[in-house]
């Protein structure tokens, strides 16, 4: 099995980079915020961070391409950096401290390109998360003083806790039933939105969570993290990894259930 060390301590140190970038503009009075066409925010914060991270993978990994949520695809070939400079630009943008930096890497293989090395990085929370394939997955400050995170083996929905990020987007995709109704079914629901849920199912403390739409940055590092927890990341068509377009992310014991809920009209 492939050694991934070396690449993921490259992404701890450009997470610790983009960390001191991200957190030099959280809350300040004169943060520059624009619209993209898609209307949701973007704030330089965002740019910066990930202008940061490109400059330095372009120096440290210059066969690599490199994916951005900001900047585009650069470059090809069989590895590709995947980045996510702020997910929870919203909450950034209000002063809300639920927000991460997103670094993977991924690799080409049978069925298209996999995480192999993942970082969720969220400083104004303290935390950080990590994931190597073959390796584990990990939460901590570094990697000398990191706790190896396990997913939970809660076995029946009706003793499970939910996290999701709204309502809208199940609503607009004609799932609201089944989302409604798995609500209903499960012992907690908690909105804490974006990358987090998917960090509290690594550590155990959420069982299942699920969003309708998405993109790759916002997940590929979400996906190696769970599923070196010990857990399942999949789309809502139960493609393993971060492909679909949207996830669905549990201990593994829940997943067909979420899903079947997750699929009704």
């Amino acid at each position: 099995m492939a050694d991934y060390h070396d690449d993921l301590r490259l992404a701890l140190v450009l997470a610790d980079a983009a960390d001191a970038a991200t957190m030099d503009r959280f809350k300040a009075l004169d943060l520059k915020v624009e619209t993209k066409p898609d209307m949701t925010p973007v704030s330089e914060a965002d740019k910066a961070a990930e202008e940061l991270i490109r400059h330095q993978l372009q120096r440290a990994r210059p066969r690599d391409a490199i994916l951005g949520e900001e900047y585009g695809l650069e470059g090809t070939g069989p590895r590709r950096w995947v980045v996510d400079p702020i997910d929870g630009t919203k909450n950034y943008v209000r002063g809300v401290p639920v927000w991460a930096t997103l670094i993977s890497l991924m690799e080409a293989g049978e069925g298209g390109y996999q995480p192999v090395v993942g970082v969720v990085s969220a400083p104004a929370l303290g935390r950080r998360w990590w994931a190597a394939k073959g390796a584990g997955a990990y939460t901590g400050r570094s990697l000398s003083s990191a706790t190896r995170l396990h997913v939970s083996r809660v076995a029946e929905l009706s003793d499970a806790s939910f996290a999701y990020s709204s309502l809208d987007g199940w609503e607009e995709r004609g799932r609201l039933g089944g989302f409604l109704d798995l609500s209903r079914a499960v012992w907690r629901t908690r909105g804490y939105g974006d990358f987090w849920p998917y960090m509290m199912v690594a550590e155990g403390s959420v069982d299942i969570c699920a969003e309708p739409e998405l993109s790759l940055w916002d997940m590929a590092a979400n996906a190696i993290v769970v599923q070196e927890a010990g857990g399942a990341f999949t789309g809502l068509d139960g493609v393993r990894g971060p492909h679909s377009g949207n996830a669905a992310a549990s201990n593994g014991l829940l997943h067909e259930e979420l899903l079947e809920y997750l699929n009704r009209g």
